[in-house]
Parts: structure tokens; sequence; C-alpha cells
């Protein structure tokens, strides 16, 4: 996919517009990181290429489980390593259209591996530069996350701590089971924070609430979470994967082109002023308005009958 920019022939590209465009995953990867283009292709169907994450994919849904349920999933280079290799390969998998990120087990994620940390093996390097640029390349999986230019959805059961809860804010959605429980943790072990929960949060709940969960560290319930728009939805934990993958699934069916287009304008939302945001609405939905998405659904309407999207 080109921008879009060079997707409207024949019109001249705002200035307002182009600074607002987002990287597309498929053509830019993050600095220190190979572009999707060049990573190593999986056959449809095989698992994940570590035990510490698998990867299935059914009806349009890629599914990524964090596999260390013995550690409640905590955070490992195997399993961050697999992440930085799986989203962006999903990024431009024409058969994949949403990715659902969950935790084997009875949690989500516990975040970074206390254990580790205790022994000060959690962090490769000896010099502060080295073991921040460490972190800071792993932490594109949040990026990854939260900018893909498909849904993403968190799958949340038991807890989601620390780096975990990081990484279920980045996701677009979060539908959590009635046992979820969500903390930033960081406080309890001497930690500022990392994955990009500090920003997350505070566009979730606001500044006021984010520095208390932050400084007290305390554990908030599904209720809760889902009270103060932590989480999108709540369901009984028997129903948690049923629930999920239908949601997931009904997107994987839906346009494709447009949810990209919906997602770069509320990822610019963020930041981006009124008149940005008019300019980037008009060049997207604009560009919407050339796809054959865009007519069949037009066509379906009128002929009282479900659209069948197709990607173009």
């Amino acid at each position: 996919m080109v921008l879009v920019g060079t997707e409207m022939a024949g019109a001249a590209r705002t200035d307002s517009a182009a600074t607002l465009m987002a990287p597309d995953a498929a053509t830019i990867g993050p600095k220190g990181m190979m572009r999707a283009s060049q990573q190593r292709r999986r056959p449809r169907g095989e698992n994940a290429m570590s035990d510490d994450l698998l990867e299935t994919v059914k009806d349009g849904v890629a599914m990524l489980t964090l596999n260390r349920p013995e550690r409640l999933n905590a955070m490992s280079t195997a399993m961050l390593d697999g992440l930085l290799e799986a989203l962006p390969r999903l990024a431009e998998d024409s058969n994949v259209g949403a990715v659902v990120i969950t935790g084997a087990g009875r949690g989500f994620c516990a975040g970074g591996d206390v254990k580790a940390m205790a022994e000060g093996t959690e962090m490769a390097g000896t010099t502060l530069e080295e073991r921040a640029q460490g972190l800071r390349a792993r932490m594109e999986v949040s990026r990854w996350l939260h900018e893909l230019p498909k849904p993403t959805i968190a799958m949340v059961r038991g807890a989601a701590a620390g780096a975990g809860l990081s990484l279920a804010l980045a996701c677009d959605l979060r539908i959590a089971s009635d046992t979820a429980r969500f903390g930033t943790a960081f406080a309890r072990v001497g930690y500022s924070g990392d994955f990009g929960g500090s920003f997350f949060l505070t566009q979730l709940v606001g500044t006021a609430k984010a520095r208390e969960l932050y400084y007290t560290a305390d554990l908030l319930d599904a209720q809760q979470a889902v009270g103060i728009g932590l989480v999108n939805r709540v369901v009984a934990d028997a129903r948690l994967e049923e629930e999920t993958h239908t949601l997931a699934a009904r997107l994987a069916k839906g346009p494709r082109i447009a949810y990209r287009y919906m997602k770069r304008n509320l990822n610019a939302a963020e930041t981006a002023s009124l008149n940005e945001m008019l300019d980037l609405e008009a060049w997207h939905h604009t560009r919407c308005g050339m796809t054959e998405d865009h007519r069949e659904a037009t066509k379906a309407f009128v002929d009282k009958r479900e659209p069948v999207f197709r990607g173009r």
C-alpha cells in the first residue's frame, strides 16, 4: 500500500496530512528492526517459533498466546522476540484481519520476570545506555500493537500487571474475564514503568486516575476496570474465548481498508489539532470512497443484504 497522498491521483498533498500520516507497517519498520517485508514467512497454520509464544489463525483472526503459564506469562526474551517477529508479519498477511493477544493458563501477563530481576539477569548489557537501548528495542512490541493497521484485541483472564498491563492497554480493545485483575505494579518493585503504560493509561482514564494507579499500584477487579474505561467488556470466564473470537472474527470480515484509516485517524487524534484532523479525515474518507469495498457496501445497502468485503 502506498501513502494516501500518492493514492489520490492528481491531488495535491497537504503538509498537515503528510505530517500525520502513520508509517505503513508493511514498508517502514522501527529503527533497528527488520522491515516486515524482510521477515521470515511462516506457512499458514504453523505455530510460532518459540514455546514462549504460540500462534494460530482461524476465521481471519490471528491468536498470539503468551505461553509461560507457570510464571503467569511473565515476559521473556524469546516471548518478546517472537512478538517482534510476528506483529510486522501479521500486518502484511492478507489472510489475517484482526489480531488477539492473550495469556496461557490463569493469567494474562504478570509483566517482567521478578525472579530474573532479583537475580540481576533481567536486562542485558552493563552500562545504563546499553540497558536502556535494549529495553527500548523490546518496547517496540507496544508500538506495533498500537499502530498495526488491523484491529488488535487483548483477551484478559486473571492478572494483567506491570508491563503486561501495558501490552493490554496498547491494543485497540480489551475484553476481560470476570476473573481479570489489573495493576500497574511498578511501584511494588521500585520501577517507574515501561512498554508505554503511562501513555496508554493516561489516554484511557485521564491523568489524575493514571497517576493514582501508578503511585499506589492498587489492583482493580474487572468491574472496576470497565467502570473507569480501562476495558471495553467484561464477560463470564467460561465465555471469554467465545465472546472474544466472535468479536474478532466480525472485525476480520469487516471493511479492512476503512478500519486501517479509522485507526490512523484515532491514533493521530491523540496529539493532533482539530484542523489537522479535519485535513486527515478528508484524505482518508475520500480514499475509502474509491475502494471496491465502499462500492460493495453501498450496493448491499440498496439490495438489503450483508456486504462481502474483500479488502480492495
